[in-house]
């Protein structure tokens, strides 16, 4: 080979003397073993992986302490959901308790949306520059907090309080919902991620499942004893406060930032950077520069705001062709959770296995669609077997989705914070849940259902087009699978030219 060098040219290596050319071009001969002993590429340094600068072995090591982060984090967070539904599902109970309107009860769901959106950022500053444990305290001891202060807004002139308590709550799971991701990132190793990030949403379904059945058995309809009512309120209040205390105390002796070795590579990458880099304001400009993740963040936003805004407003949709049904209204929540919460551990698992993060969102996307018409167009049959199996099989495909876009998320974002990532997904999740909820609960309640539900679909088949378009690039996953060596952690694009192992130049 024998190209053309502009003068003046540097040479490295031993090479034979220099022939002069007519053109003021040179001649050089380079001997092959000089080429492979003595020719790096002069930014090889910075083409390298982090912790490859020097020649230093990238150890993990998993540790069984992962599991009882991953279970007491998944238990206050369960507590945290079972506040939020809680109202929700006895609407009609609350609002003869506290004599105000479906408007007034819809928002102590409500109120948990809003508050997350403008309380993410600094929420996801915070656990970038604070760590997990610091935001996990504030998270749970929130969390207790506004338990407590339920027990004292039973009365019924004392809605301000119970509203209050629920805005507490409602702070308290912007510290929550970011942290499945984080928690499998940091503590789980690359075949299992998935499978924990889904755990850990697991337990928040979990708490929603609990919301739907435990409130109507005790809370029941005694419209004509206020006092009995007052009571059991009273008792479903006090014990959330007692158990949200204990897992507060758990949290403070449990959960640690981070594991002393590393889980996975990927996570040993990121170890070694300088933390000095790190600029949370840059890692928000990159996701927002990222096109695949801002068609993530629309239709995630779309699928999960439809599935609160079917939570929330279960109860009117299910009471108005079925009066008087309070209980099986409960049930067929915890049917349709449950049934998420199997289909949330099937796809963890499923994508640890197969890493096909693209095609499994998007068949999941599909079949919560279609999940979702039939249940639409089943509501009014008279038949409540019917409806149990629609909203399981909804319940399957659409709480299933959750933990999917989050790995998802941080697959095609990475190296960019995995708390950052997923609390714009849930950001952008809780604007759609609020916008959903509102707009679906006045058609429901000047239409009907029907009219609330097909609202719905045409959304989620948005959804379907826009979770299409996405391009599936597996960063995280490509550098899981690399052996960290200097020969595969440099890409062949950051050089000119490759040498041959006989070469004249």
């Amino acid at each position: 080979i024998t190209p053309t060098l502009q003068k003046p040219a540097v040479v490295i290596g031993n090479v034979a003397p220099l022939q002069s050319l007519s053109n003021g071009s040179v001649h050089i001969t380079l001997d092959p073993k000089t080429l492979e002993q003595e020719l790096p590429p002069p930014d090889e340094k910075e083409a390298m992986l982090p912790g490859e600068q020097n020649n230093e072995a990238l150890e993990t090591r998993l540790y069984w302490r992962r599991f009882a982060v991953l279970a007491v984090f998944s238990l206050y967070s369960l507590v945290n959901a079972f506040q939020w539904i809680q109202y929700s599902i006895i609407t009609n109970i609350f609002m003869d308790y506290y004599n105000v309107s479906s408007i007034a009860i819809d928002w102590l769901s409500v109120v948990y949306m809003v508050a997350y959106v403008p309380l993410i950022f600094p929420a996801t500053w915070l656990l970038d520059k604070k760590g997990l444990r610091m935001t996990a305290l504030l998270g749970a001891g929130l969390n207790a907090l506004g338990a407590w202060v339920k027990c004292a807004s039973v009365g019924p002139g004392l809605f301000w309080v119970t509203m209050s308590a629920q805005i507490i709550c409602s702070v308290a799971q912007v510290f929550i919902l970011g942290l499945p991701s984080r928690i499998a990132s940091v503590w789980f190793g690359p075949r299992e991620v998935s499978t924990a990030c889904a755990t850990a949403v697991l337990g928040n379904q979990l708490g929603v499942a609990i919301g739907f059945l435990l409130p109507p058995v005790l809370v029941p309809n005694t419209a004509d004893d206020k006092d009995l009512m007052g009571h059991n309120i009273s008792i479903m209040f006090y014990g959330t406060a007692g158990v949200s205390t204990l897992l507060f105390l758990l949290t403070i002796f449990v959960i640690k930032d981070r594991p002393p070795l590393p889980p996975s590579k990927a996570q040993a990458v990121l170890s070694t950077g300088p933390a000095e880099d790190y600029s949370y304001k840059k890692s928000i400009i990159n996701l927002f520069k990222n096109k695949p993740f801002i068609l993530l963040l629309v239709s995630y936003g779309i699928m999960t705001g439809s599935f609160y805004s079917v939570s929330t407003l279960l109860n009117q949709m299910i009471i108005t062709h079925y009066p008087g049904e309070e209980l099986n209204t409960g049930r067929i929540g915890l049917t349709l959770v449950v049934a998420g919460m199997f289909g949330s551990i099937l796809c963890g698992i499923w994508l640890d296995r197969t890493k096909t993060y693209k095609l499994t969102t998007l068949i999941v996307y599909v079949l919560s669609f279609i999940g979702m018409v039939v249940f639409t167009f089943t509501l009014n049959l008279g038949n409540l077997l019917v409806i149990f199996f629609t909203a399981g099989v909804l319940g399957f495909f659409m709480t299933g989705y959750l933990p999917i876009g989050f790995e998802f998320g941080v697959e095609i974002t990475y190296p960019e914070s995995e708390g950052t990532s997923s609390g714009l997904l849930n950001a952008f999740a809780q604007v759609f849940g609020i916008i959903f909820t509102l707009i679906q609960g006045q058609l429901t309640t000047d239409y009907g259902p029907l009219s609330g539900n097909i609202f719905l679909c045409a959304w989620i088949l948005l959804g379907i087009v826009l979770t299409a378009l996405i391009k599936s690039d597996l960063k995280r996953h490509g550098v899981n699978m690399s052996s960290i060596n200097k020969g595969q952690a440099v890409s062949s694009s950051d050089f000119n030219f490759h040498l041959p192992h006989q070469t004249s130049i």
